[in-house]
């Protein structure tokens, strides 16, 4: 037997691993058909409802249509707030006995991670899609051309989300917990953000909390990729793609890496 098989095999075993818990979250999301409406719900309100409210004021002075505005910000935060959402299974896992079947599996960690980490950036690109077709529903202009450009910051939006979302719950002891501080850590994201309108022209203190908040690189990519090579395209981005993406991946791996050594770290306590 040759080095290169001996390579191959636990790669391959790896891989093998995170396809199989990636697939086991699809699963559980298409069995469970009122989360999925429940989570496109309030992007849907929030897209139409708010963009459609800033219309006369946001809309007159700046010269941008506030619905195809929203549509880009709240796609960017579905992404990102669904697969951060769907990690506190984790702890619904612990809670079940279940996490601790999966840490005596022959494989390590960190491969269990990056599947749980996969599956849920799958969830929520799926979400992605229904919010992207009832932009069209509501009259965002999409070619096709920035329906594919939209992929990427999608998929960067969802794996930024879903690290997040393992490192805010890795340490909490349970479901409960681990929601009530979700919610404390994502509402001040949706209104630091830009998620509805980009946040020009803000100093002090509110700048620099805004710059804090990971989910707005995410609307940041997302809203390069949409107005790429239009007139708005300095309006509505501050930052260089290159530099949300770079900002982006540092901490996912960060949280990927912290989020896993935690979790690990609370299954032995146990």
């Amino acid at each position: 037997m040759t080095a290169t098989t001996l390579t191959q095999r636990p790669m391959g075993h790896a891989l093998s691993a995170i396809l199989m818990i990636a697939e086991r979250d699809v699963t559980k999301m298409r069995r469970d058909r009122l989360r999925l409406a429940v989570n496109l719900m309030f992007p849907i309100v929030l897209m139409v409802g708010l963009g459609n409210l800033l219309a006369p004021t946001v809309g007159r002075v700046s010269g941008l249509d506030t619905v195809t505005l929203a549509f880009t910000g709240v796609l960017a935060a579905t992404m990102f707030q669904s697969a951060a959402a769907g990690m506190i299974s984790l702890v619904e896992d612990r809670e079940q006995d279940f996490a601790r079947e999966l840490f005596v599996a022959p494989v390590s960690r960190l491969v269990l991670m990056s599947g749980k980490v996969m599956g849920e950036t799958l969830v929520a690109l799926s979400e992605g899609v229904c919010i992207v077709v009832a932009g069209l529903l509501f009259g965002v202009a999409i070619g096709v051309n920035q329906a594919v450009v939209l992929v990427a910051p999608c998929i960067a939006c969802a794996l930024a989300g879903a690290s997040f979302g393992l490192v805010t719950v890795a340490a909490l002891p349970s479901q409960r917990s681990a929601m009530q501080v979700f919610q404390f850590l994502i509402v001040p994201q949706y209104l630091l953000s830009g998620v509805v309108v980009p946040l020009h022209g803000v100093s002090g203190w509110l700048n620099v909390l805004g710059w804090g908040m990971p989910m707005r690189y995410g609307v940041e990519l997302t809203r390069a990729a949409f107005y790429a090579g239009q007139p708005a395209y300095h309006q509505v981005v501050s930052l260089s793609p290159g530099g949300d993406l770079a900002i982006m991946a540092s901490l996912s791996a960060v949280f990927v890496l912290g989020g896993g050594l935690l979790w690990a770290r609370m299954e032995r306590d146990r």
